[in-house]
């Protein structure tokens, strides 16, 4: 199989249970993923049926060789004639000042994306009380660093037949003279292996600014910040069949969601938020300075992380793809259609499941660099892989997109966009605005754009010197 056939199985068959594809499974393991599947199925069927929706257009597939394979082919990508203006009011208005963005504009899309695309989250969800569960003195590489293991526990009284605990990794450096800047990481969880920091396989630098074997963690505290790992899927697993489950169940009382209720992703962020509550207490770290990153679906997560809380400075989105901060509207590599499906519907509200059958994605009421948008005015930083390594399938271009045409809010708010709407070649960094883009020759990871972003980001994040 081809390279972009194989990141097609593993895209496709992640949705259930996080990454268990990665090494055999158990025969156990199948059981468990064929319960999911048929439980995801069915709570897709029903909401269709609240939605009085019928059938839905399939999405393509992201193995080039299928039949209906994805569009690779960049002149049959633009099927769309425009993209809904960011700096027009619904009323047809243009805004002209930042105060009319923040408080006119800016709630409208809001709106949009919570009725529309990821959810609300309810007004008032449960408390969360962390707990240090444990502390060591010990090294990453060369680096003495205090390494904690945290659990959130969120209070389940009001329906206790529901336990949710979110799961958290802060390293800090030994030898730091006060606070530090910390970077965040969505982390995947191996069903089938240890859990452990070590999320993906480190990639090669490509910048002599960091040695060749520098794990991300490592040029972090190279700089004198703290990283961190929040488990997304320990509060809310990466299924449909989890939706009665998690902390969407526990605000739900284990009910089905209504079609505008929050999807994964929203409730990934909001354990995101929770994780920075608990920052902000923490005398290691400085949390003015904490960023959020994240891979594929994560990427998307990090997106809307950093869209719906003002409090992280800085982003960091990895091949977030369809979803994320790839255009909707563009016919290219995944597409709505494939999110709307069974598999990855449970990222979104219910409602997103219209814009594959009877509406298209023509009719989404937003797109994705007004979700760009809502980051401005701090900074963001996209990455993508190679076409030929990671394929073709998260639309590097889609992405670049999405960044390039959030640019108008970014000036009206006094800040730079990416400086042009001409996709650039591979390896080529676009980081003098305060949106920063760049295509790496590797495959499905941040790895290779660590040390760029890192560079980006010294404009914007400062550490403590070191004892």
């Amino acid at each position: 199989m081809c390279k972009t056939g194989i990141l097609y199985s593993l895209l496709m068959a992640a949705p259930i249970v996080g990454l268990a594809q990665f090494g055999p499974r158990t025969p156990e393991q199948d059981s468990l993923i064929a319960r999911q599947q048929r439980k995801s199925q069915a709570d897709h069927r029903a909401m269709m049926a609240t939605l009085n929706i019928k059938e839905l257009r399939p999405g393509p597939s992201g193995n080039p060789q299928a039949p209906n394979a994805a569009n690779a082919d960049e002149s049959k990508a633009t099927t769309y004639t425009s993209l809904p203006d960011p700096l027009t009011l619904k009323n047809g208005k243009k805004i002209t000042t930042a105060n009319e963005w923040w408080q006119k504009r800016r709630p409208e899309i809001v709106e949009d994306f919570d009725r529309e695309i990821y959810g609300r989250m309810p007004a008032n969800t449960p408390k969360v009380t962390w707990e240090v569960v444990s502390t060591k003195d010990t090294v990453d590489g060369s680096y003495p660093v205090m390494l904690k293991q945290l659990l959130g526990r969120v209070d389940n009284s009001a329906y206790p037949a529901i336990k949710v605990n979110i799961e958290l990794t802060l390293a800090t450096p030994a030898n730091a003279s006060g606070p530090v800047p910390v970077m965040m990481s969505y982390g995947f969880r191996f069903p089938a292996g240890p859990r452990s920091a070590g999320l993906r396989p480190p990639q090669p630098p490509t910048s002599t600014t960091a040695p060749a074997a520098s794990s991300w963690q490592q040029q972090l505290l190279a700089k004198g910040w703290g990283y961190a790992i929040i488990y997304p899927t320990s509060y809310q697993a990466d299924n449909g069949a989890g939706l009665t489950e998690g902390i969407i169940g526990l605000v739900n009382k284990g009910q089905p969601r209504k079609p505008d209720d929050w999807g994964a992703l929203r409730a990934w962020a909001w354990g995101a938020s929770r994780a920075l509550d608990y920052f902000e207490t923490d005398k290691a770290v400085d949390a003015k300075q904490v960023g959020i990153e994240g891979l594929s679906r994560y990427g998307k997560a990090a997106v809307v992380t950093m869209a719906y809380e003002p409090r992280f400075a800085i982003g960091f989105i990895g091949s977030s793809g369809e979803g994320g901060v790839k255009i909707h509207r563009r016919t290219f590599g995944e597409q709505v259609e494939n999110v709307a499906s069974s598999a990855e519907y449970h990222w979104m509200a219910g409602n997103f499941i219209k814009y594959a059958g009877p509406l298209t994605p023509n009719d989404l009421p937003v797109d994705a660099h007004e979700l760009v948008a809502l980051c401005a005015p701090r900074p963001v930083f996209i990455s993508s892989g190679s076409p030929t390594v990671e394929g073709q399938w998260v639309d590097a271009k889609g992405m670049f997109l999405g960044g390039a045409h959030a640019g108008p809010v970014y000036e009206l708010l006094g800040k730079k966009g990416l400086g042009t709407t001409e996709f650039p070649s591979i390896e080529t960094a676009l980081v003098k605005g305060d949106i920063a883009f760049r295509q790496h020759s590797g495959g499905h990871t941040t790895g290779p754009n660590w040390p760029t972003f890192l560079e980006y980001a010294d404009r914007y994040i400062k550490a403590p010197k070191s004892r």
